[in-house]
């Protein structure tokens, strides 16, 4: 049975009651506002049933929908109104709709305010519930006809329902008038929804908590979508809250050279950008230390915006680097997104799944170009990136992110400059010598010890990443014409160990 004396009432909506510190606070008046489509109404609809399950009484008072139409919500998210939700709508019975009674139509909007406020009284005294839905406020602030009748109609119901121990949600859609915050001074809180349609893909949604009078809440805006089960917030990322101890030991990613261009290798929980242009090798790289963690006894996450997953297990199934396996064997966790129909938000709690419940102490995010594409612009996209490889570093897990950089050769462009949240930054680049294009990797940052500042030249082959000793020899190789400044500079064979063409 319900204990209705506990501080807070739960919202059911997952992530919501994260938002609100625990839920809404028992016995108070809630106003959720949002436009037409924006789900207050599923929200509504968690809030009742998840009171129903801990066996209080609900009451939802719709002006607007009809008791069928409320049911068949709920029926397509995959839950049924029971018994302990009571749906009472002010709309006329089907009886009344005869054209010779049309005097005698007892339609919502033409009902007295004094009558509907009585109907909402008597119904509330009949069926004593412990949350109580009112559905919408616009039809009672048509009814109210002025500012100063709707402010006290508002004042009323809210003295009226403080005498009782039920928590109340106001829905209004919004179809009011413009700055209209009548509700907002007189209730005890208000949950704002957003509907924002992009340019191209489906639509966002988010919703911020614009009051809770003396409670502490998440502020901001909060991502959320509306899917088959009802509601899902994901509460905006705060790394300060998530701190974890673990011992910064130094891993390898397995590829001679590589270790020593990286002086040794990389601190766990730390951060490493690979930039370069296209074809460079990035995701190879990035790859390789997935697979010395798998060595190492752990597990691995890794998020592919740009690439169709059956063509990225294949390509490195040739080097010998079986992804595909690995995530059969539940060692790795795969998942190809699509940038246009995912929000920032959902996608940083999927990484946060995929570290809490996964276990994974290697995440790779493969590009920072695809994951743009999710953002509302590029301040957001480095304060998203901040957060979340913070978060990451702070849980122990090494982050390897991509960005391609707009050009092949000379000077190239990136879309973001992000290379000042990353803690290592090793930058790949294409040269031109002796007649072939050849590819150069080097080590521009590492916030977490020393490093090599040397240039080293790499091929990508059947036997996967090869390594030569450094270019010392060049000058300008990372603007894509070197020269020669010193002694006959010996580069990599273009064939691979087995002598097989590369």
């Amino acid at each position: 049975m319900t204990d209705i004396s506990a501080a807070k009432a739960k919202t059911g909506v997952e992530g919501l009651d994260d938002v609100l510190s625990g839920g809404l606070s028992r016995r108070h008046v809630f106003l959720l506002e949002g436009e037409p489509g924006s789900g207050k109404t599923t929200i509504a609809l968690q809030f009742l049933l998840e009171g129903a399950s801990i066996g209080e009484r609900c009451l939802y008072i719709t002006l607007s929908e009809t008791e069928e139409e409320l049911r068949e919500s709920a029926l397509s998210h995959g839950k049924e109104i029971g018994n302990q939700v009571t749906i009472f709508e002010l709309v006329p019975p089907e009886s009344l709709l005869d054209a010779d009674q049309q005097q005698s139509l007892l339609y919502s909007s033409d009902l007295e305010l004094g009558e509907t406020t009585k109907l909402i009284f008597e119904t509330f005294e009949r069926v004593k519930p412990h949350r109580v839905v009112i559905d919408s406020l616009s039809e009672i602030r048509l009814l109210a006809q002025s500012s100063l009748r709707y402010r006290r109609q508002i004042l009323a119901l809210k003295h009226f329902f403080s005498r009782s121990d039920a928590t109340v949600l106001l829905l209004d859609d919004m179809t009011s008038e413009a700055m209209d915050k009548t509700v907002h001074s007189v209730v005890h809180g208000v949950i704002h929804l957003e509907q924002l349609a992009p340019d191209y893909g489906s639509e966002r949604r988010r919703l911020r908590v614009l009051k809770y009078r003396g409670q502490a809440f998440r502020g901001g805006y909060h991502d959320f979508i509306i899917k088959t089960g009802g509601v899902a917030v994901f509460p905006r990322l705060r790394s300060i809250e998530h701190r974890s101890s673990f011992e910064r030991t130094i891993l390898r990613s397995g590829i001679s050279g590589f270790d020593d261009l990286l002086g040794g290798g990389i601190a766990r929980g730390s951060s490493t950008l690979l930039i370069g242009p296209a074809g460079t090798g990035k995701s190879l790289f990035a790859l390789h230390f997935v697979e010395a963690a798998i060595r190492r006894g752990e597990r691995a996450a890794v998020f592919v915006f740009d690439e169709e997953l059956g063509l990225l297990f294949s390509r490195t199934k040739a080097m010998g680097l079986d992804l595909e396996a690995m995530q059969a064997d539940g060692l790795v966790y795969i998942e190809q997104l699509d940038a246009a129909e995912l929000s920032p938000g959902e996608f940083a709690q999927r990484v946060r799944d995929r570290v809490a419940s996964f276990s994974a102490k290697t995440v790779v995010i493969d590009s920072i170009n695809g994951y743009q594409a999710a953002m509302p612009g590029e301040n957001a996209l480095i304060l998203h990136m901040h957060e979340l490889l913070q978060y990451l570093n702070r849980q122990g897990a090494n982050t390897f992110i991509t960005v391609a950089q707009h050009g092949l050769v000379g000077d190239m462009k990136s879309p973001v400059d992000v290379t000042y949240l990353a803690d290592t930054v090793i930058l790949l680049r294409y040269f031109e010598a002796e007649g072939r294009v050849r590819r150069a990797i080097s080590v521009i940052k590492k916030r977490t010890g020393h490093h090599e500042d040397t240039i080293r030249e790499y091929k990508i082959g059947t036997k996967g990443l090869t390594l030569g000793e450094p270019l010392s020899g060049f000058q300008g190789i990372l603007r894509g014409v070197p020269i020669f400044v010193g002694d006959r500079q010996p580069l990599l064979q273009n064939h691979d160990e087995d002598g097989s063409h590369s």
